[in-house]
Order: C-alpha cells, then sequence, then structure tokens
C-alpha cells in the first residue's frame, strides 16, 4: 500500500463532524444557550475538540453544526457543513433522520439497509455514545419542562429531568452536488453524501479508504445479484469494457491499482465470473506478480516483458529494444509495430496464471488486454 507523505495534514470525518454537531446540538437543547466548541471520543479513544461553526437552541430543538476540515486529503466533502439538529423524542434512545443532502439508501450490499439515510455504523455508534453520554449524565427520565421567557438567557446548567431519547437529524447544504463527484449514486445512495468514517481521522491519500470503497461497491453488485463482474482500472477502462460486456450498471466495477485485494474480495462475495479489462501499463505489471499496481509500489518490470517477447517468437534486436524502453505502452507499439500479435495473448495468459493462483479455483476468471482506442489486443483464455 502507499504510504502517505509525512508532511501532509490529517484531517476528520464526516462521522466525526457529524458526532460533533450532534453533540452540540443536544447540548444547545438541554443548557438552552449557544456553545463555541464541544469534544468527542474518537473510535480509538482520542479526545478531540471541534469548533461549531454555529449553535441555536429553542425550547424544543437544538442546532449546531462543524465545517469539515479534510486535511490535505483531495476529498469531495472537504469544508463541507455537517448540520445536526436535535429534537426530544417519546421513545428512549437516539433515532436518526436524513435531513437534505444526506443520502438515501436504495440498495442492498451496503452496511445500513434500504431505506435509511447513509449514516454508516461507526459514525452511528460515536454519535450515540456522544449523546447517550449527555443524557446519563444531564437527565432523568421524563420530559423536562419549558422554562420561562426570564429564565432563557439565564439558564446556564441542564434542567431536570431530560427525556431519556432524541432524534437527530444530519444534514449537509449542497450535499447532493458533492455526491455526483462520488460513487454513491452507482451504490444506490440517492441524493445526497455518506457520512463515514471507521476511525475519524482521514488520512491524505489513503490507500485504505480507496480500497474500502472498491470493496463496497463489490458487496452492492453482489447483493443486487450479479455473479459476473467487470473489473477496470478507472472510468476510461470501464468505457471500453461496456462496449465488450451487455451487463447490469452494477456488473462494472474500477478497482484502482487493487487488482489482487478485488480478486480475493470477490471470491469472499460469491462471484462466479470476472473479466478483468486493462491496458498494459498495469496489466503488465499485474502479469509479472504485483497485486497492487499503483506506482508507489510496484515498477515496470522490462525484463519481464522482454522475457515474453522472446517466448512469442521475437529476435535477440526487440527484446533488447524492451529492456530499454520507458513505459510499458512504448513496448506495446515496438510489438505491434513487429506484427507480434503472439506477444499479447501470451501477456494475458501470464496475467490469468497469477489471478488463479491468488483467487484459486472457485471462480471463473478471463483477462482482456485493450488498447488505447479500446480495441481488444489479447484475451485469455
Amino acid at each position: 500500500m502507499e504510504r502517505p507523505r509525512a508532511d501532509l495534514r490529517s484531517g476528520y470525518t464526516t462521522g466525526a463532524c457529524a458526532t460533533a454537531a450532534a453533540k452540540g446540538a443536544l447540548l444547545a437543547l438541554i443548557y438552552q444557550q449557544v456553545f463555541d466548541e464541544v469534544s468527542i471520543r474518537l473510535p480509538h479513544g482520542q479526545l478531540v475538540k471541534f469548533p461549531l461553526h454555529t449553535c441555536s437552541f429553542s425550547l424544543d430543538e437544538g442546532q449546531s453544526s462543524v465545517i469539515k476540515d479534510a486535511g490535505d486529503d483531495p476529498d469531495a466533502t472537504d469544508k463541507a457543513e455537517i448540520c445536526a439538529r436535535v429534537t426530544w423524542s417519546q421513545a428512549p434512545g437516539i433515532a436518526f433522520q436524513r435531513g437534505p443532502g444526506v443520502g438515501l439508501v436504495t440498495k442492498l450490499g451496503l452496511p445500513v439497509p434500504p431505506g435509511e439515510p447513509a449514516i454508516n455504523p461507526v459514525p452511528r455508534r460515536m454519535i450515540t455514545e456522544a449523546m447517550q453520554e449527555v443524557l446519563d449524565e444531564f437527565g432523568e427520565r421524563g420530559r423536562v419542562s419549558a422554562p420561562s421567557v426570564q429564565e432563557l438567557g439565564a439558564l446556564t446548567r441542564p434542567r431536570s429531568p431530560v427525556p431519556a431519547g432524541v432524534i437527530v437529524e444530519i444534514s449537509v447544504p449542497g450535499g447532493e452536488e458533492m455526491a455526483r463527484k462520488t460513487f454513491n449514486p452507482r451504490l444506490g445512495i440517492l441524493g445526497g453524501i455518506s457520512i463515514l468514517g471507521t476511525t475519524g481521522i482521514v488520512t491524505p491519500y489513503s490507500a485504505a479508504a480507496w480500497l474500502a470503497s472498491v470493496v463496497q461497491n463489490i458487496d452492492v453488485a453482489a447483493a443486487q445479484g450479479c455473479r459476473h463482474l467487470v473489473l477496470t482500472v478507472g472510468a476510461r477502462g470501464e468505457r471500453m469494457a461496456r462496449q465488450l460486456f451487455d451487463l447490469p450498471d452494477d456488473a462494472f466495477i474500477q478497482i484502482g491499482p487493487f487488482f489482487g485485494d478485488a480478486l480475493h474480495h470477490c471470491i469472499q462475495a460469491g462471484i462466479a465470473k470476472v473479466s478483468l479489462v486493462a491496458m498494459i501499463g498495469k496489466l503488465a505489471k499485474f502479469a509479472a506478480g504485483n497485486e497492487s499496481v499503483h506506482s508507489t509500489t510496484s515498477a515496470q518490470d522490462f525484463d519481464f516483458l522482454a522475457r515474453i517477447a522472446h517466448e512469442s517468437g521475437a529476435g535477440d534486436d526487440l527484446p533488447a529494444r524492451i529492456r530499454a524502453a520507458n513505459t510499458a505502452q512504448e513496448v506495446a507499439e515496438m510489438i505491434a509495430a513487429a506484427g507480434l500479435g503472439s506477444f499479447f495473448a501470451r501477456l494475458c495468459k501470464q496475467a490469468w496464471l497469477f489471478a488463479r493462483s491468488l483467487a484459486g479455483e472457485a471462480m471463473s476468471m478471463e483477462i482482456l488486454l485493450t488498447g488505447v482506442a479500446g480495441e481488444v489486443l489479447g484475451r485469455y483464455p
């Protein structure tokens, strides 16, 4: 996996920001006063202080918001305003509602069932624990009596008793537009962003977050009944692949550099067949035995490509020129100029053999090598 540069600044997830906003809104409701900041505990135990962007209250509700700081990560939700509105509930516990800009889950396969706000399990737990601590500390059971007008503004401690239950509504202004820059529409999360985060911390350029999105896409596809998936590196490869396969939208998965991880998870998800479609730059790295084909974790092996050319019938000159090449695409152009089409089929076979060594025989696999114009250069089997 790639490692973030040490000089990059970390930030906080939407889940951590929503937790801080929810706690601020509940405190404002209970105390009937405005707060400037709150402290929350992240899943690994760290206590973190968040400034509140807004905070307001009435007798029946509290509202608060936090501006998300994603640090130096190019996050689609960086600088988003994460808002919480808290009202009393007759039922005990914490109930969640979806406000504007937060997505609605509509497909199976996600960690939250269809019909629920797209607030993932860890943020739900963080919000619940933070709010329950406030309720437990300041409340006896039963509804708080409304303070008089004279008491408002002078209230410096919570009135007692405080009811056991609250409803928290999370909203994100502009969230629907932000979501268009994410995989949410493809995952069946409609109308806004997801409230995410497993640690509360955003690590800049995190490979773990990227891989998590790949895994989630595979899970959703499996839950929709897709048993044949087409794996591509990115959007360009997917556009090419859609010309080759007549399959539902959910069956096309962009896996980035995580070839090995994606294959492993396809097995776990019960996928019956995988078609891996890639151009030579990434496929050659994978065929040479690299599970991750990211530039920071694997280099192009030109000796390997020269050997494939030799085994495909090339004379001594072509393998020597391949060893001196700068890119795999340059190699592809050399091969095409030499009319050595069997090279591409042999490269696909090497990729297939490595994929089979990772996934075993439980899943059918095929490898397709495409050119810059989307043409199929090689295929195996």
